[in-house]
């Protein structure tokens, strides 16, 4: 607390004032890092959100949602990771952690509700099951281990996030036409030349018009 009154220039008191604790001060940075302002609106509520659930297809959804999970962990990952390790040790940081753990999984819960609203899922998923697959894909720690660990671009974690949920949670007629669109051979074998081509990924990450946070 005495470090960031320093860098900042004022009182030590004022810092506690303003925050309390060290939970305090890690509590108002991630709110600032998760949504892009310092505007009191919940995630639920934001255009870049609203605009995932208000897509007019499912695939479409889970790409949006890709882009504002890499968007949001490129702005917040490294705090993330302060807080998921000091939470072992400091009760009032687990408590946080735990918080942002409950939170992410609840507004995760609203796109897997809006796809089963629209007949989407894969029919052996109910709403827990899918929403425990987008949680485990959109955590954290993937982001940590395949762009922080395996050195991938966030365009690669992009593209491999909305595809992998394409994959695991959409069913029916909404993965038929993506696999169509995907492979407009028709599933024609690969060229004899020797050598087999290289797998193709799914559609390119959604492009940002206007950079914006993700979930």
């Amino acid at each position: 607390m005495a470090a960031i009154a320093t860098e900042a220039g004022v009182a030590l008191k004022t810092v506690y004032v303003a925050f309390a604790t060290k939970r305090g001060v890690l509590r108002a940075l991630w709110h600032l890092l998760l949504r892009g302002d310092q505007e009191d609106v919940p995630v639920a509520e934001r255009r870049w959100y609203r605009e995932v659930l208000d897509a007019p297809d499912p695939e479409r959804q889970l790409r949006l949602n890709a882009r504002n999970s890499r968007v949001v962990k490129q702005r917040a990952a490294a705090l993330m990771e302060v807080i998921r390790t000091a939470a072992p040790t400091d009760p009032d940081i687990q408590a946080l952690w735990s918080r942002i753990q409950t939170e992410f999984y609840a507004n995760q819960r609203l796109v897997v509700e809006a796809l089963h609203a629209r007949g989407a899922l894969r029919p052996d998923l109910d709403v827990i099951r899918a929403n425990d697959i987008l949680w485990a894909l959109n955590h954290p720690d993937v982001w940590r281990l395949l762009v922080g660990e395996r050195g991938w671009t966030p365009a690669q974690y992009e593209q491999w996030f909305a595809d992998t949920m394409c994959a695991q949670l959409l069913g029916g007629r909404e993965r038929e036409g993506r696999d169509e669109a995907a492979d407009p051979s028709g599933g024609a074998p690969p060229e004899e030349s020797g050598r087999a081509r290289s797998p193709r990924l799914g559609q390119q990450p959604v492009e940002d018009e206007v950079e914006r946070p993700g979930a």
